[in-house]
């Protein structure tokens, strides 16, 4: 299988969008018309982040007459990468457990997507590693599914994922943001968090500022709470 390797974004920027939640990054793609949004893609460990390129794996049903076995990409990975399994959405095996993940910590990932199941969730919540799937599930995907591409265009929950796009997820899910378009998003999303954090401390009791007294319905006007999702 011929495996091409892809430009990573900066780590500057990845880390300046590990400032960000994925609702204000949402907000930032809805802003600029972008579908960045994993629908049904949740924590299998709540409360830890995972931001960085993503490196894609493409998985079909196992050829019925001669399956293949195998498949190792992570011979393909770097350190800081978030692994982006298309499996089909399938909710019948699981693509990543237990090994893959003391694996997978080894060599310092970001994390993992899976649109499928993983499983061994409590090992893998035992050690803290961000694993984001639609769902969990205990039998192996050993002769039900086989690898299929490496770094080629995926999709998660009918999101495309290319190579090198920068994937974020947190509690509240997974947003992937186009790396052709990740300036502009994390422009939009600095803007968004700022005018947020002013609305919220707005409408505390007792602050000694000048507009401490607004009420939310004011503090969102002012703050132009109702335009921040909006396309410019």
């Amino acid at each position: 299988m011929e495996v091409k390797d892809f430009e990573r974004p900066p780590k500057e920027l990845i880390e300046e969008f590990k400032k960000y939640s994925t609702p204000n990054i949402s907000d930032a793609l809805d802003q600029l018309g972008i579908k960045g949004g994993c629908e049904g893609i949740r924590p299998a460990v709540e409360g830890v982040k995972m931001v960085g390129p993503a490196l894609t794996v493409y998985r079909l049903p196992a050829d019925p007459v001669n399956p293949k076995k195998g498949g190792d990409y992570l011979d393909y990975v770097k350190q800081g990468d978030v692994i982006v399994i298309d499996n089909g959405g399938r909710t019948y095996c699981t693509v990543w457990g237990d090994i893959l993940t003391v694996a997978a910590i080894n060599l310092n990932l970001a994390g993992t997507v899976i649109d499928g199941c993983c499983r061994d969730v409590d090992s893998i919540r035992k050690l803290k590693y961000p694993v984001f799937s639609l769902g969990m599930f205990m039998m192996t995907g050993k002769d039900r599914v086989e690898l299929a591409a490496i770094n080629v265009p995926v999709a998660v929950r009918n999101v495309r994922v290319n190579p090198g796009d920068i994937v974020v997820g947190d509690d509240s899910g997974v947003v992937i943001v186009p790396r052709a378009k990740a300036e502009e998003v994390l422009k939009a999303a600095r803007e968004i968090d700022e005018a947020e954090n002013l609305i919220k401390t707005n409408v505390k009791k007792g602050l000694d500022r000048e507009d401490a007294h607004l009420t939310l319905a004011e503090a969102r006007k002012k703050y132009g709470y109702w335009d921040l999702q909006r396309k410019k």
